[in-house]
């Protein structure tokens, strides 16, 4: 198979890629028995005045067979962009060994997720223990606190069937570059998801087809042998002298095992407490947090494609800006930019008010929706494994005292934050937060580093983007929960939890990973490492 890297192609270019490949590689269309994108980018810098391109990574295979490969390669031999490639092939999950218990995962994110999958298709049947409903049932209950009516802490943006990320973008980029990404990748498009999410750049599924993916994962696990119970909060763990013995679910089930893989999510913050307690290693880490803006989506549309922006053939746009103060030195950057979303409650816990961002998979809003967040320390909050996690509570909960205590959001003006005043309605957009929002002022929910770091922050990126720190762009408080603020100790390579033989921590909720795709792998790889010690031999 021939790779074809770098093809830029404006982005209304009629010819097909058939024959854009044959061309690239000096042969007639037809001699090409199939062209398959591998990744595909939007390139809208316009060097020179050149259109918005499309950049394609491409493979291709050829009617001859691998004696005409052979023969373009090596007239091609000097042209970097165009090399040999073998055929992609899926992970081996090995058998598993069965032991004197079933292995039990908790938590049904991503990263649980993944692990269960890995582990059902090694035929150990695992028992899936998560504390939210179903996505069916998690819908409503959102749906219904949206609407004003009453917060489940069991239920809610942050638990249930697929974890956060359901009731995100459910954006798929990651900064990790790991071969189970394809793995995933695949499981999902199998369970539903756009097949465009093999190639894109930037690929994404959207919260309303993500419902459907994770619904169909949860079937394809139980199909292989698995078990998965909601309603089902691991409230201890008992721990003996050789490691995990077993977990304890609802304060009163008591659930035999020695292996648990621990999926638990950054929210998870009884569990925390109680994990703590156990002796459990941890410690504090850096996050993050700040705020949710939002614009009109053709003004970052404007600003990313120009005239060009609108036409239906570019997706829409989407931005990333880094800033850092200097003189603090301290860091502020989009995270979780959502083209054509919204921003929504994603309280877990009751009175207290958090932000994220949400988008269906056309992104068709109208509004755009980043947060903007500023660099936490473990310095920031002073001592203890769960100081980090006391903060967010504190900011959530001076938030929800200042959006009315109905769980309404504050929100202010850029215009009114940079002068120090509050109160103006003359929004940009009118906020889409629900169930309401009430202005405010918003140094009165976040500490001053956060709302010094972000003034310093807001006209640099209007720098960026003209007019994104517009006086009438409307920002929302509080986003409280972009990481863990601590991490669960591991082993690197077996992914053991140090001094906990049996427990497997793993994505978001134990600090290693930032996203979908991060957790999805994380939960993967942890259950690869268990199988790989405990296979058949026979």
């Amino acid at each position: 198979m021939i790779r074809i890297r770098n093809l830029a192609v404006p982005f209304d270019e009629e010819t097909s890629l058939q024959n854009l490949a044959a061309k690239r590689i000096m042969l007639p269309p037809p001699q090409l028995a199939g062209v398959v994108i591998v990744r595909k980018a939007v390139d809208a810098r316009r060097y020179h005045g050149a259109p918005i391109q499309f950049v394609y990574v491409l493979d291709v295979t050829l009617a001859g067979g691998e004696k005409q490969e052979r023969k373009v390669l090596q007239r091609l031999r000097r042209d970097r962009n165009v090399e040999a490639v073998q055929p992609s092939r899926p992970a081996t999950v090995p058998a598993g060994k069965p032991g004197a218990s079933r292995p039990v995962v908790v938590g049904f994110g991503p990263a649980g997720m993944f692990a269960a999958l890995t582990l059902a298709r090694a035929g150990l049947s695992p028992l899936v223990l998560e504390r939210g409903h179903d996505v069916d049932t998690r819908h409503a209950d959102i749906a219904k606190f949206w609407q004003g009516g009453a917060l489940n802490p069991q239920s809610n943006v942050q638990f249930g069937e697929g974890g956060a990320g359901t009731f995100s973008d459910g954006k798929l980029t990651t900064r990790i570059n790991d071969p189970h990404m394809k793995d995933v990748i695949e499981a999902f498009v199998a369970a539903g998801a756009p097949e465009e999410i093999r190639y894109l750049h930037k690929p994404h599924i959207g919260t309303d087809i993500l419902r459907t993916v994770v619904k169909n994962l949860r079937q394809e696990v139980i199909r292989l042998g698995g078990e998965v119970r909601f309603g089902a909060r691991v409230t201890d763990l008992e721990l003996g002298a050789e490691g995990v013995e077993a977990v304890i679910v609802n304060d009163d089930e008591r659930i035999p095992t020695d292996i648990v893989f621990l999926g638990i999510g950054h929210s998870a913050r009884d569990t925390y407490r109680m994990l703590l307690s156990r002796g459990v290693a941890m410690e504090a880490k850096p996050f993050a947090m700040g705020v949710r803006i939002e614009h009109p989506q053709e003004f970052i549309d404007r600003a990313q494609y120009g005239e060009d922006a609108g036409n239906p053939r570019l997706p829409v746009a989407d931005y990333a800006l880094t800033y850092k103060d200097p003189v603090t030195g301290r860091g502020a950057y989009s995270f979780c930019m959502c083209p054509g979303g919204l921003v929504v409650a994603a309280a877990s816990e009751e009175q207290r008010v958090v932000t994220n961002g949400m988008s269906n998979y056309r992104r068709n809003s109208g509004i755009a929706n980043g947060a903007l967040l500023v660099q936490v320390t473990p310095e920031d909050f002073g001592a203890g494994v769960l100081a980090g996690m006391k903060l967010q509570q504190e900011l959530e909960g001076l938030a929800f005292d200042l959006g009315g205590r109905d769980y309404y959001a504050p929100v202010q003006t850029v215009g009114d934050f940079l002068k120090g005043t509050s109160g103006s309605r003359e929004f940009l957009t009118r906020p889409t937060y629900a169930p309401g929002t009430r202005p405010a002022d918003l140094h009165r929910c976040l500490p001053d580093f956060i709302t010094k770091t972000l003034a310093g922050a807001l006209p640099w990126f209007d720098r960026k983007i003209p007019g994104f720190a517009d006086a009438g762009a409307v920002m929302t408080g509080v986003e409280t929960r972009s990481s863990a603020p601590c991490r669960i100790r591991r082993d690197r390579q077996s992914f053991v939890a140090a001094c906990t033989p049996g427990l497997y921590p793993m994505g978001e909720g134990a600090g290693y990973a930032g996203g979908i795709m991060s957790a999805a792998v994380d939960g993967m790889k942890a259950a690869l490492a268990f199988l790989t010690k405990n296979v058949h031999t026979d």
